[in-house]
């Protein structure tokens, strides 16, 4: 979110629009808080148009900062208005321009409200935040939490705690609101690209100290018809953090195009992500677990680990003996880790 100087902004004050703009929120969001706490613009020019001053701008910035963090909105109005007058010295709690402390998460046992409309339960307040920022459809500050929750969290606590709640939140919005949960669609894709996008971010630049030019990599790939990429980018984001080096091959990639690939590069192991049972296609998974890659007389196997809920109903009676099911994120990269120590580069 960008943040003007006082002098930047015009003498007269910014239209709710310009404002709106300024923050990454809608005019609607604007007037809402001016109708539920009283948080609007001081005047109006010509007795007409409402004008917010540099004043108001802050207060504003302030307001979508603590919302942003979990804050619920009707506290987020008082002590953004509350910080506004102790930054000028009229006598807020601790002394002129000492900020009031910023509430955290409750204590008395209950559930805090998500303020977003949206499930969560009892979450991180970032996940809160989270929420809130994808349902106003806030881009920026979405990509901006997701940001500082991977570099503070790292990957998988980031995923297990901040995204996969909030994501799992609007699943469930979607599903029980009838028409009305038909207005979180675009907000489950908005909260997904971004994630993913963090996510690949952090493998691409963040872990690059981390991983291990020399390591064999590890190969993912979703099976032909699989187009679920999402739970493969927290994979390689984590296994990243871990040192080991992935080559991605994506969504839906076809038969044949999976098997060169396994012959062709001298991979750590290949995991196959099936997210329902119409994809996990145990006969390719056979495939590839035979397919081989070195030179003529040398040649190897490569291990296969199966991914996903897709190959529960699958597997579950009787597991090939030469694939290995995992069960969860720490079961794979427990695997994978280990299959390290086994396999160093050759």
């Amino acid at each position: 979110m960008a943040t003007p100087q006082r002098d930047e902004l015009p003498v007269a004050g910014l239209t709710t629009g310009q404002l709106a703009r300024l923050l990454g929120v809608s005019p609607t969001t604007l007037r809402s808080w001016d109708r539920r706490y009283g948080f609007g613009p001081a005047s109006r020019a010509d007795g007409r148009h409402r004008r917010w001053s540099p004043d108001d701008v802050a207060m504003a910035q302030e307001m979508c900062r603590l919302t942003a963090t979990g804050t619920p909105p009707a506290e987020a109005a008082r002590t953004a208005r509350l910080r506004a007058r102790g930054a000028d010295g009229t006598g807020v709690p601790g002394g002129p321009g000492e900020w009031p402390p910023v509430p955290s998460d409750r204590t008395d046992g209950t559930a805090p409200r998500a303020g977003s409309g949206l499930p969560l339960g009892r979450v991180r307040s970032e996940c809160r935040g989270l929420a809130r920022a994808a349902v106003r459809l806030d881009a920026e500050e979405v990509r901006e939490l997701l940001r500082r929750a991977v570099a503070h969290h790292g990957p998988a606590v980031a995923w297990e705690e901040v995204m996969s709640p909030a994501l799992q939140a609007v699943g469930r919005k979607w599903q029980s609101s009838g028409e009305e949960g038909e207005q979180y669609v675009e907000v489950e894709h908005l909260l997904s690209w971004h994630i993913s996008a963090a996510l690949r971010h952090y493998y691409l630049d963040a872990a690059r100290p981390r991983r291990a030019a020399s390591g064999l990599p590890v190969l993912l790939s979703c099976l032909p018809g699989e187009q679920h990429t999402l739970p493969l980018d927290v994979l390689t984001a984590v296994l990243g953090d871990e040192g080991l080096t992935v080559l991605m091959l994506g969504g839906s990639v076809p038969a044949d195009a999976l098997i060169t690939a396994v012959r062709r590069v001298a991979s750590l192991a290949v995991v196959l992500w099936a997210q329902t049972s119409d994809t996990a296609d145990l006969a390719l998974a056979r495939r590839v677990a035979g397919a081989r890659w070195g030179v003529r007389g040398a040649r190897t196997q490569t291990p296969v680990l199966l991914c996903g809920p897709g190959w529960h109903p699958v597997t579950d009676d009787a597991e090939p003996s030469e694939l290995t099911h995992v069960t969860s994120l720490h079961d794979a990269v427990r695997t994978l880790t280990g299959l390290r120590r086994e396999r160093p580069a050759r």
